[in-house]
């Protein structure tokens, strides 16, 4: 059962409506099926709206932050449930234990770091829990593009574009977590391509 979710999105002040409304729609879905959120922490950018959102109506949000960021004002002040860890690496650890699936919103390079390593992780038999990467207004398609490029080149096997599902709308995520392929260490073999 779907009870707790990671999102990954942008700490960004200047991304567009059209992310700020997609954000919105995901974090009103999940309020709908009572899910907890996991999330980066930040106060500013789409971190911001998930969280200000969550919060008005009543959800559960907790918050993942690295202590440099607290001592810059760079957390939200109105999540209670916020845990301060050393650096970006514990941060990561921390925001991918205990969840049921991770959901990428649009973002910059942290947003981007924190899919690679978890796709990879994936791909590796480490964490295997649905990816979900919400693909507003085509954000995300030259990236995918360039999945299949590795692909065509053998860095990464076809069967690894499975490691993850793509949605167009907030509204497709949950069926696609729930219809998201079994993948465990059985998945993998001793060849890395």
């Amino acid at each position: 059962m779907l009870k707790t979710v990671t999102i990954f999105c942008a700490s960004s002040r200047k991304s567009s409506e059209k992310y700020k409304k997609a954000t919105i729609e995901l974090a009103d879905i999940l309020l709908e099926n009572n899910i907890k959120v996991i999330y980066g922490g930040g106060a500013v950018g789409l971190m911001g709206c998930l969280a200000d959102r969550i919060i008005e109506k009543g959800g559960q949000i907790k918050g993942v932050i690295p202590e440099f960021m607290i001592k810059v004002e760079w957390g939200h002040p109105g999540v209670s449930d916020m845990i301060i860890v050393h650096d970006m690496h514990e941060r990561k650890k921390l925001m991918i234990e205990n969840t049921d699936a991770v959901i990428v919103l649009p973002g910059g390079t942290g947003t981007l770091e924190e899919l690679m390593e978890v796709l990879t992780l994936k791909r590796l038999g480490k964490f295997v829990k649905p990816i979900i990467l919400i693909n507003t207004c085509g954000f995300y398609d030259k990236l995918i593009g360039f999945f299949g490029t590795m692909v065509n080149n053998n860095f990464i096997r076809a069967e690894h574009l499975d490691v993850y599902r793509v949605v167009k709308n907030p509204a497709d995520v949950i069926d696609a977590i729930n219809n998201s392929p079994l993948w465990d260490s059985k998945s993998i073999d001793s060849a890395p391509v």
